[in-house]
């Protein structure tokens, strides 16, 4: 994987269209606030990272994003358009393609039944009938996506035999069967040997050159902080900094954000943090 920053000046990413605008989201859970006035911009056409300690309330505003989960208060317009409140299918038909920290894959079925399911998913019902599920568009476009992510040798293989960092990487075919313009992966590095990370480093790229802006949540600093234009970091339901990765790596509030969780205030630092800044 490459170790090269590939992010933005500070005015190039603040002058960028936002694609995804959240504004001022709250969410309890009894009486626990797990969102507590979240705001977050993420500019067309970049790969922005959102990091923070567990707890910091990433997921559940991930899923308030993608209607898994209502807000109780607060705003989320995608592309212009209000989206607050809308049932998933509908914020995925709107070109929003997620990922999950524990991925959702159908383990008894092959690996191109799995993308095949996601094709038919994608058509109207009426439409898949008439053309017939699996059928040779269908099973073409899936070896394709397979392909890119270097996975068609595994086509008839069942799903539920691949590594778990295989596994991720069908995950991230699936929803590209949409060709969503929006891709926010949870934890995509998450249990995944350093191998496969440098290969979905490599395919995330390659789909931001191709005009895929992406929101990712991750706590393998070395990859958000080489890998993203532009990084958020959460802390007790809020955003408390956004900015270029070398700047944010630099900043106290990040550093006092991760206070007390040792192990991941260390893969900060490993990865360039601490306030002397850059590496």
């Amino acid at each position: 994987m490459r170790s090269t920053t590939v992010s933005q000046s500070p005015s190039s990413v603040a002058q960028a269209e936002p694609l995804l605008e959240v504004q001022s989201v709250t969410r309890s859970f009894g009486g626990v606030r797990a969102l507590t006035g979240a705001s977050l911009a993420v500019p067309r056409g970049r790969i922005c990272g959102l990091i923070g300690p567990n707890g910091s309330g990433k997921t559940t505003l991930f899923n308030i994003i993608t209607g898994y989960e209502r807000a109780d208060a607060g705003r989320v317009r995608l592309d212009g358009k209000e989206v607050t409140g809308l049932a998933p299918e509908r914020i995925f038909a709107m070109g929003v393609g997620r990922t999950f920290q524990i991925t959702r894959i159908f383990a008894r079925l092959s690996v191109l039944d799995n993308m095949l399911i996601a094709t038919q998913r994608r058509e109207r019902w009426w439409r898949s009938m008439l053309r017939g599920a699996g059928s040779a568009e269908e099973v073409e476009r899936a070896m394709e996506l397979l392909r890119f992510v270097g996975l068609a040798g595994h086509a008839r293989a069942l799903a539920g035999e691949l590594s778990y960092g295989q596994r991720k990487l069908l995950e991230l075919a699936y929803v590209l069967v949409a060709d969503p313009e929006l891709l926010m992966l949870d934890e995509p590095a998450g249990g995944v040997n350093p191998t496969l990370i440098g290969q979905l480093a490599e395919r995330i790229r390659e789909l931001n050159e191709q005009g895929k802006t992406f929101l990712i949540v991750e706590h393998n600093m070395e990859l958000v902080m080489s890998l993203c234009d532009q990084v958020s970091v959460m802390s007790f339901g809020s955003v408390v900094v956004t900015g270029p990765p070398e700047e944010v790596r630099a900043d106290p509030r990040v550093l006092e954000a991760y206070l007390g969780l040792d192990d991941e205030e260390d893969d900060l630092v490993e990865s360039g943090g601490g306030t002397s800044g850059g590496r």
